[in-house]
This record gives C-alpha cells, structure tokens and sequence, in this order.
C-alpha cells in the first residue's frame, strides 16, 4: 500500500498551492495525513461516510470524497471551503491520490514477482502469464547484480539505487533478505561482461561517496530469458560469498572470473581436511606461519614468481628475500621458486581460508 508520507507529500503541494485544507483518512477514520492540525470533522461522520453508496458528500463547509481502487473505497478525502473552488480541488486530489495507489500497487506486483521469480518460488507458466500481465519482456538479456551492505538498516542503499537505474530503462530494484539489495539490470544486445563490471564499480563508487556506505558488489551471468534470472541472481550470491573468502581485498566479484576459488568453494570440508593432511603432513600448516611471510609469500605469487621484482617491492634486500623462501621451504616442505610447489601452496591457501570460513560460519 501507499505510505503516509507519498500521500501527505501529494496533498500538503496542493494545499499550499490551492490555499485549501485537506486531510486524508483510511475507512476506520484514522487520519493517515493532513494539511492541518484542526480535526475538520467527528470521526463517525466519516464512517458512516465510507460505508454509504455515495462518492462525494457537503457537511457544512467540508467537502467528502472517496479514493477507490478498483471500484473499492481506500480512503477518505476532507477538502475544507465553501465554494465549488473547494470542491475542484478535492476532485483534484482525489484523481491524484488514486493514480499514485495504481502505481503503487503495480510497483507492488511488480516487486512481488521479481522476488518470487529470484527464488524460484513460482511454476515456468505463471512466469510467462504474470510477465504478461506486468508487461515485463520475456526474451531480453539481463543479469543480477547484488550489492551487500555492512548495515541492515541501511535502507537508503535501496533507495540510493533505485534513484541510479530506474523502472523506465527497464530496470528493477528490489530485495529478498535484510543485507543486500539487487538489481536486476536490463542490457542491449550488444553489452558485455565489461560494461557489467563498469555498472557494479560504478555503483561501489557511488554507495561510498553518496551515502558513505561500505559495500561489497557481486553479479552472476547474463541471461536471455526472464525464467533464468534465478540462475544469474545464485551465481551473484555464490560470487559474494567466494569473494568474501578468497579476494577479500575486491569489492565487485563476477561469477565468471571467480577460477579455483569456485571450484574449491564446492568441496565438502572432508575431502578439504584430506588434501592438507596429504600435502602438509606433520609439517607447518600456512595458517602457521607468520604474517610477514605470508605477505612476503602473496607478493611473491602476485610478481609471478619473480624475485628480484618481490624484492624490489617489499623494500627487502634479494638475499633476504631468498632467505624467507628458503626457511618456508623447510617449515612446509614445498619450494615456492619451483612452479608445482608454488601452485599447490597457493591452493592449500585457498583451502586453509574456505575451511577457517566453514568453521566460523
């Protein structure tokens, strides 16, 4: 339904233009919003009002009107003067009020589906008939993009969101959980993975200077028919989560350049626990070692195994740097100079940080 505060918006413009008091009530006579303090009539007036067969109604110097929706009164509109100037204005009102329930309403419906569609709580034909009904083309690419905020609250992360990618660009801003808000973005035919990647950075950019907000962007792969959003909007979410655990230093990870850290998010933890037993043995697990080799270690992967260039960027000297490769060499018994060692450290690292985040989670 409408909010108070669309309704008390639309009517206090009019007021202040039209000069005329107005106050709107549900069908109980609670006042759902006015332009005046003054109770302008008794609430068993308005009632019995509601209930009767009649539209409009003169009690004096207050004009009576029904909002509908459908044929069924919603509301109740109060206009006060005397004058035919009173009773225009309240027509005015009503046809307003009444044109903002019907986009409401569908932007309801529109929400509804959308989130029942992301979670696959609807059969393929009611897709296809309610897509119908809202309009919304069925053969069209689109993907999902997901944008995770550190705060639940932050329902301006929504709003901020909504107001960049708006409905008429066949765009849809919606929720289905308290920390993340998803947009599901329409695309030409001709747009990529690229331009993907340049929205979720965009909106990374503009969540941190527009409202101050630390959030983290994932999106899935683009589809080309509405009844395979679901698939895009869990290949979003499995992005995230792999992000969190595997590049927590990215703030926009996509499904599709995700690697070996999708593959390994996919292991059950036992056949995890396995493969480093197999590998380390009664030798020192990574998850040992100090933080100065690990970062030594991970610039050293970065530099794709160069050493001069690692220590030119640790500020360390060669021999130094050849000194720390060699003690891992002995604590963990694999050479990191040597690529099939380097590679499989760099996976029992991957597999150490997915197990550590099984076990917290």
């Amino acid at each position: 339904m409408i909010s108070a505060q669309t309704i008390r918006t639309s009517i206090e413009e009019l007021g202040a233009i039209t000069k005329v008091d107005l106050c709107v009530m549900d069908l109980t006579g609670e006042t759902v919003a006015s332009t005046t303090e003054k109770d302008l009539l008794d609430v068993s007036i308005v009632i019995s009002f509601a209930n009767s067969p009649v539209d409009s109604q003169v009690i004096g110097d207050i004009h009576l009107f029904k909002v509908l929706d459908e044929g069924e009164p919603v509301y109740v509109l109060l206009a006060k003067g005397d004058s035919e100037h009173a009773y225009m204005v309240g027509k005015i009102g009503v046809s307003q009020i009444q044109n903002l329930v019907i986009a409401y309403k569908e932007r309801f419906d529109r929400n509804n589906f959308f989130q029942n569609l992301l979670l696959d709580n609807m059969l393929l034909i009611d897709v296809y008939n309610r897509a119908r009904k809202l309009k919304i083309e069925v053969n069209a690419p689109r993907v999902i993009v997901l944008v995770e905020t550190q705060n639940s609250q932050d329902n301006y992360a929504q709003e901020l969101l909504s107001s960049m990618y708006g409905q008429h660009s066949g765009d849809f801003v919606t929720a289905v959980d308290e920390n993340s808000v998803i947009l599901i973005k329409a695309l030409g035919r001709s747009q990529s993975y690229e331009e993907v990647n340049k929205i979720a950075t965009t909106i990374v950019d503009m969540m941190n200077t527009e409202a101050m907000l630390n959030v983290r962007v994932s999106y899935g792969t683009i589809v080309d028919e509405l009844k395979d959003l679901s698939k895009s909007f869990k290949e979003a979410k499995m992005a995230l989560e792999v992000g969190k655990i595997f590049y927590a230093e990215k703030r926009v990870n996509a499904y599709n350049t995700l690697g070996i850290g999708r593959l390994i998010y996919q292991l059950p933890e036992s056949l995890c626990k396995i493969f480093i037993d197999e590998i380390f043995g009664d030798k020192e697990v990574p998850d040992d070692l100090d933080e100065e080799t690990l970062n030594t270690i991970n610039k050293f992967f970065e530099n794709n195994l160069n050493v001069s260039e690692t220590s030119r960027q640790l500020f360390v000297h060669r021999n130094t740097l050849v000194y720390r490769i060699e003690k891992l060499e002995k604590s963990s018994g694999l050479d990191v100079r040597n690529f099939d060692d380097a590679l499989t450290f760099k996976i029992a690292l991957m597999v150490i940080s997915y197990m550590k985040y099984l076990e917290n989670r």
